[in-house]
């Protein structure tokens, strides 16, 4: 397990702060609030629950998830 870990490139290293990098900007859009982009939307009609940016950031660590599984599978 050492050994995985002491391989790992830069560009390892990068691919795997992805995840909880966008992770850690949905809770910090999630306690500041995104009131002001969501009265932006709404003028659009009724606001849908995956609007905003709280859920992009989610979706976008989910799909950032992969290098994550590939570490876990190497171990």
């Amino acid at each position: 397990m050492r050994h995985a870990r002491a391989s790992l490139s830069a560009a390892d290293w990068l691919s795997l702060a992805a995840a909880p990098t966008f992770a850690l900007m949905a809770l910090a859009t999630l306690s500041v609030g995104d009131s002001h982009w969501a009265a932006l939307c709404s003028q659009a009609g009724r606001p849908s629950a995956l609007t905003g940016m709280v859920p992009m950031y989610l979706l976008m660590a989910a799909f950032h998830m992969a290098p994550w599984f590939r570490l876990v599978r190497k171990d």
